[in-house]
């Protein structure tokens, strides 16, 4: 891998979707990014959500983390082939024809059974069966979105493209070192090197609760303090203003490292100002260069 920023002429889209996911915002934040993936070098996510941008950048060793085990407990599955895309059509077609047939009391049955057993395949049919494709849990860990009220859901052709997304990031996967693991994210820090990068993702003060863990202000600024320290290069995703208010924590955390801008609009969101027009930021100290 070169330096020089990554090109993409496609972008490829992970099969779940979480609050903030980054799809659209992929081309911007890693033609942001300039880093020099040597041998033993490592991409590093301490917040991996929905994984876009991992998936996109395609790095050969890799440390994935969040704190949310479903999320990790998915793609640890499609890495070990114990899912992929024969199952998740499978498994698809047969909930999907329960919810036509039951609708709502279907879809919470599901979701009683994934809070008392949970297993991936039932977090991805609630994942994408659940109101405005929020994942939102309780303080007890308890998957809470409520049904999108579309019992006609999983039709085949959404159906295909779901199962074709698992197999997408399946291939991805294929021959890299990853490794996949619920950590927090100072845990997921700690061995990084001069020649990694990390990409952060954190929740977005004010903007999402309850995605596993609740994050407030204290965090963030404990986090721009740690990242500030670490020995290698990194990029922080944030958002920087809407039409209502400015987010006035980088001006006090961040405003000695290179800030970067983007218009974005969000379509994910429980409510419609959370789905406005944004200007996000991405921070970034560059990464280790060859001389």
């Amino acid at each position: 891998m070169t330096s020089a920023s990554l090109q993409l002429t496609h972008i490829g889209v992970p099969p779940i979707k979480c609050q903030g996911i980054k799809t659209k915002l992929v081309p911007f934040i890693l033609n942001q990014i300039v880093w020099q993936e040597t041998k033993d070098a490592t991409w590093i996510e301490p917040f991996l959500g929905s994984g876009v941008v991992a998936f996109n950048r395609l790095p050969h060793r890799a440390v994935l983390a969040d704190t949310n085990p479903h999320i990790i407990g998915f793609y640890q599955a499609i890495q070990q082939g114990t899912i992929d895309r024969a199952s998740v059509q499978k498994f698809l077609v047969q909930e999907g024809e329960m919810l036509r047939q039951h609708g709502a009391e279907y879809y919470y049955t599901v979701r009683d059974r994934f809070n008392q057993a949970p297993s991936p395949l039932d977090f991805l049919f609630l994942n994408r069966a659940c109101f405005n494709g929020l994942m939102r849990f309780n303080s007890k860990g308890q998957f809470n979105v409520p049904f999108c009220q579309k019992p006609q859901r999983f039709s085949q052709s959404y159906i295909t493209k779901i199962s074709n997304q698992v197999d997408w990031v399946a291939q991805r996967m294929i021959g890299k070192q990853w490794k996949l693991c619920i950590a927090d994210w100072q845990q997921t820090l700690q061995a990084a090197k001069p020649e990694d990068y990390v990409y952060f993702d954190p929740p977005y003060i004010g903007r999402h609760a309850d995605y596993h863990n609740q994050w407030s202000l204290e965090d963030a600024e404990k986090l721009a303090a740690i990242a500030q320290q670490l020995p290698c290069g990194f990029a922080v995703s944030m958002w920087l203003e809407n039409r209502y208010r400015q987010n006035d924590h980088i001006q006090q955390s961040w405003s000695n490292l290179d800030t970067r801008t983007h218009q974005h609009f969000y379509h994910v969101g429980s409510h419609e100002k959370l789905r406005s027009a944004m200007t996000e930021a991405l921070i970034i100290k560059p990464g280790w260069v060859a001389s």
